[in-house]
């Protein structure tokens, strides 16, 4: 019998937008000190977890939290997935939070709130943005079918993945933001699909709830 496919997804390490609360999108912002500590980190609780492979979003905060984990690990190189970039956040994408607040006061409450139905501007729609994900994770799944794999994304793809895995119409908001190393758990059959499955990275997981975009 096949094994099933287990792929678990994570988000980067840390920024200093993080920190302040900017919205990073498609904006290639490096990860920090504390972001290079936290996927070394996230390495050490990977050790015993069996992956075969990582893969990445390719913008520099997720690729580089994948390497130093697939160094760490002995893996092969990260293989960087367009599809799992963030979503394009348009003309407030780098824009400070107390300019956004003057500037857009009612996208501002409402990207606080996660809401994955706000409409940004020169960006991507929330179809858009949800479609090129589940398609990215499933061709991701096929790739490594019957193996384990890390996947390293950010915030909004795993927002988007969650409501997808637990039946969730695209626009429910989950009153909840993964840490930096937060991560979920699937398990891909083929004559399945995606389900969420239990199983956890030891202290590399945890959820707060939403706030800081």
């Amino acid at each position: 019998m096949t094994s099933p496919t287990r792929l678990c997804v994570t988000r980067h390490g840390e920024t200093d937008w993080n920190i302040s609360g900017i919205l990073q999108g498609w904006t290639d912002v490096p990860l920090n000190d504390a972001g290079r500590r936290q996927s070394h980190a996230l390495a050490e609780v990977c050790a015993n977890a069996g992956f075969r492979h990582v893969c990445s979003s390719p913008l520099r905060r997720s690729l580089e939290t994948a390497r130093i984990v697939a160094a760490d690990l002995g893996l092969p190189n990260p293989d960087a997935i367009e599809g799992l970039k963030e979503r394009h956040f348009g003309e407030i994408q780098g824009m400070p939070k107390a300019q956004l607040l003057q500037s857009h006061p009612g996208l501002h409450q409402e990207i606080l709130r996660r809401n994955p139905a706000c409409l940004f501007e020169g960006g991507e729609s929330m179809d858009q943005f949800a479609d090129r994900v589940i398609d990215a994770l499933r061709a991701v799944a096929g790739r490594y079918s019957g193996q384990r794999t890390l996947v390293v994304t950010h915030g909004w793809v795993m927002d988007v993945i969650t409501r997808d895995v637990r039946g969730l119409p695209r626009t429910t908001v989950l009153d909840m933001k993964r840490r930096n190393g937060e991560s979920l758990w699937l398990e891909a059959r083929p004559d399945a699909g995606l389900r969420e499955v239990s199983e956890t990275l030891g202290s590399a997981s945890g959820a707060q709830p939403a706030g800081n975009p």
